[in-house]
């Protein structure tokens, strides 16, 4: 009895090609679209390599499966770049992280809230985690003071999506951006990507949108303030 290998399972539906096809006859189409009809699976084959290509199942579930003469390298070749192109034209939605302490002076505070309404309008939602070390979770309204300040600032561009709770020492706040900014988004990608395919066209090299350029450089300052931060913890235990 064959055993149960689980890595199969989360493989996904394997194409077959040549030898792999097994079943007795096919409906063939050729390299240019055009119908050769119902042959014998042999006798497809026979025709792909005197034509130095492949025979690529396309449809297994038709009855009889359809098969198409093509070069299979190429083919992969294009569906990975059809893959690409159209990750590449969809609006992605992440989660930005911003970190705050009860402690959090009303400078970072500031930053942050400025921070937050840039990820929003790239389209991001954001979530605020606010940690209590110590003593300081017997003063939960501080933080609670935050984020309502922090909503208000923010509130022309976002909807709160999770209003705050608690999680043992956590208190969290999830906004995400309003359709109309979504929408402006959504066009903006549009724009640029217009703008690549035309540099690309006229042989200028292109440069990775500003806007991800800006998006990186707030993640890594936010990671900064973030570290002194557990400086500074460390110093007061």
């Amino acid at each position: 009895m064959r055993r149960f290998d689980p890595r199969q399972a989360q493989r996904g539906p394997q194409i077959r090609i040549n030898n792999r096809i097994r079943v007795p006859e096919v409906r063939v189409v050729d390299e240019d679209g055009g119908m050769l009809g119902i042959l014998p699976t042999h006798e497809a084959l026979r025709r792909a390599q005197e034509r130095g290509l492949d025979l690529v199942e396309v449809n297994p579930k038709a009855d009889p499966p359809v098969c198409k003469i093509l070069d299979f390298g190429k083919y992969k070749y294009d569906e990975k770049k059809k893959a690409k192109e159209a990750k590449r034209k969809q609006t992605t939605v992440e989660i930005k992280e911003i970190k705050l302490r009860p402690k959090t002076d009303d400078h970072d505070l500031a930053f942050k809230a400025r921070a937050a309404r840039r990820f929003l309008e790239a389209g991001h939602k954001v979530k605020f985690t606010c940690r209590f070390r110590g003593r300081e979770i017997t003063h939960p309204e501080k933080a609670q003071e935050q984020l309502d300040w922090i909503v208000k600032q923010c509130e022309d561009l976002a909807n709160i999506e999770v209003r705050p709770t608690m999680e043992q020492r956590t208190m969290t706040l999830l906004m995400a951006p309003k359709p109309a900014v979504m929408q402006k988004v959504a066009q903006a990608r549009v724009a640029a990507e217009k703008a690549r395919q035309k540099a690309i066209a006229e042989g200028r090299s292109t440069t990775p949108h500003a806007d991800d350029d800006e998006i990186d450089k707030l993640e890594r300052e936010l990671e900064e303030k973030d570290g002194d931060d557990d400086d500074d913890d460390d110093d007061d235990e």
